[in-house]
């Protein structure tokens, strides 16, 4: 080889050599909490890592763990976090309790329906909401739906003083495992398909044992999970566009095959099995992410008259001291063209 040659050579190889890490060094970096562990329900946001679509866009995103889609709100400010996985109606709790145009901002929602429920035992006495007056319910304190509880009870117009709630920090599968056994709680707060895949490996089947009291039947506005980031992230325009890109070709290449979002999980060494993440996942696209508006107007938007009147029930529900407007609670400028919003997953009305 010509010297000339030679050296061009070893120049093309050193740039090659030092393109990822001088791409590296230029790429934002955005501290991310998840709504709960590394599982089944959040390996496509997982998956635009390992598919390198962050690193396209030119970002460096550092997910973090967390313990329940309604406890990441209040967590996620600068500089510990700046953005979060988590639940809707908790974030617009937050943004009422914060001055105007100052709280968190949604700007991709992927739960246009929500999954809390409360499993009570399929042989026994509970088949309506109204039964649950005079019975013991338990769940985490941080679950979604037993902070949402009261939402649940004026929607369906239990008495609320006349349901007990006990607090536990035990994993959900065994407060569901010990409700069935006879413990004395007549009901547990949770997701339905986390309740599900949750109590398998302990031989219980969840659809047959189960009865569920949903959510989503009485309180038909709730959206669940969305992506929101605080008020100084929110100011990088161009970083926003392309993380919800990047999400959004993760989870479409997550509903064509969900075994490569999988996969993300045993990189990161789970220990929960891949078939019960694969069961979570799977049916998180076939329920949380199902909503019929999804044919309409894609997975990540929100319909403004569904979210006006959410945010009206919760204010009045929790007495909140401000009423925030739709658009400082989402920004949909942020979502990918139309052409490549997911609409697959929605069921037929």
């Amino acid at each position: 080889m010509p010297e000339m040659t030679r050296r061009a050579f070893s120049l093309a190889a050193a740039s090659a050599t030092l393109a990822p890490s001088i791409a590296s060094a230029q790429a934002k970096t955005i501290k991310l909490l998840l709504n709960t562990s590394y599982s089944g329900p959040v390996s496509f946001l997982l998956l635009a890592a390992d598919k390198g679509y962050l690193g396209e866009a030119g970002l460096n995103v550092e997910f973090s763990p967390g313990d329940g889609a309604a406890a990441v709100v209040p967590k996620v400010r600068a500089p510990t976090y700046d953005a979060g996985y988590g639940d809707i109606t908790a974030l617009i709790q937050r943004i009422a309790m914060s001055p105007p145009n100052e709280g968190p901002v949604a700007i991709w929602t992927t739960f246009n329906s929500v999954p809390f429920t409360i499993a009570v035992p399929a042989s026994g006495p509970i088949h309506v909401p109204k039964d649950l007056e005079g019975r013991s319910i338990i769940g985490d304190t941080h679950d979604a739906a037993l902070v949402t509880f009261d939402m649940f009870c004026k929607s369906t117009g239990i008495d609320q003083s006349k349901v007990k709630v006990v607090p536990s920090g035990k994993p959900m599968a065994i407060q569901v495992s010990e409700m069935l056994k006879g413990s004395g709680m007549d009901g547990a707060f949770g997701f339905v398909n986390t309740i599900i895949a949750s109590v398998a490996p302990l031989g219980i089947d969840g659809r047959k044992e189960l009865r569920f009291l949903t959510y989503a039947e009485h309180l038909p506005d709730m959206y669940g999970n969305g992506l929101f980031v605080t008020r100084e992230l929110y100011a990088d325009k161009a970083a926003l566009s392309g993380m919800v890109r990047a999400f959004n070709r993760a989870l479409a290449d997550a509903i064509a095959n969900p075994d490569i979002a999988i996969e993300t999980l045993t990189k990161r060494k789970v220990a929960i099995a891949p078939e019960v993440n694969r069961t979570r996942l799977v049916g998180t696209f076939a329920a949380e992410m199902a909503h019929p508006e999804g044919a309409r107007i894609g997975v990540g938007d929100m319909d403004d008259g569904r979210l006006g009147r959410l945010i009206d029930l919760i204010v009045e529900a929790k007495k909140l001291p401000r009423k925030p407007s739709v658009r400082e609670v989402f920004d949909r400028s942020f979502l990918p063209p139309d052409a490549e919003r997911i609409r697959t997953l929605a069921r037929a009305k």
